[in-house]
This record gives structure tokens, C-alpha cells and sequence, in this order.
């Protein structure tokens, strides 16, 4: 199966409600790669690398979010995987 990869950062009330954490479970139990972090301007940011089936399912539950988020939206672009890449982080 094909590897894709994507930035995505996630806009609304995304900071303080366990964002981060969240979304590093949800990629890990996808068995994704990558990386999840604030941004100076209140969203959260990041990279995820996988399956193209994992990363449809991961983009759901970011449009989800945890309980206390209010997700408004979440951008995506498709680009240039990783080799390497073992695990999902937060930073």
C-alpha cells in the first residue's frame, strides 16, 4: 500500500482542551508517523504520514476533535513523504 503524507493544521478552539494528545492517539492507533504542535496563533499544526486510508480516518477525527475543542476547520496539503519516520510526536 502506497505511503502518503500531509501538513494539516486544525483552526477553532483547538488550544488548552488536550488537542495535542488527542490527535497523537489517534495517530498512533492508526499507525501513522509525523507530528503534532501549537502554533503562536491558536491552532495546531502538524504532519502525518501513512497509509492513504489512515490518513483519510485521521483527518475525521481531527475534524472531531476532544470533547472541550470546537474544530471550525482543518487544512490539508499533500506533500514529499519521509523515509525513517518511526513514530508520532508531539513538539
Amino acid at each position: 500500500m502506497s505511503q502518503q503524507r500531509i501538513s494539516y493544521t486544525v483552526h477553532g478552539t483547538v488550544q488548552g482542551v488536550n488537542f495535542r494528545s488527542f490527535t497523537q492517539s489517534k495517530a498512533k492507533s492508526l499507525n501513522l508517523t509525523g507530528f503534532v504542535a501549537n502554533t503562536s496563533d491558536d491552532k495546531v499544526a502538524g504532519e502525518a504520514q501513512g497509509s492513504e486510508d489512515s490518513i483519510k480516518s485521521f483527518l475525521k477525527e481531527l475534524n472531531n476533535g476532544p470533547g472541550a475543542a470546537h474544530v471550525v476547520k482543518v487544512e490539508k496539503e499533500e506533500i514529499k513523504t519521509k523515509e525513517g519516520e518511526k513514530s508520532f510526536g508531539t513538539q
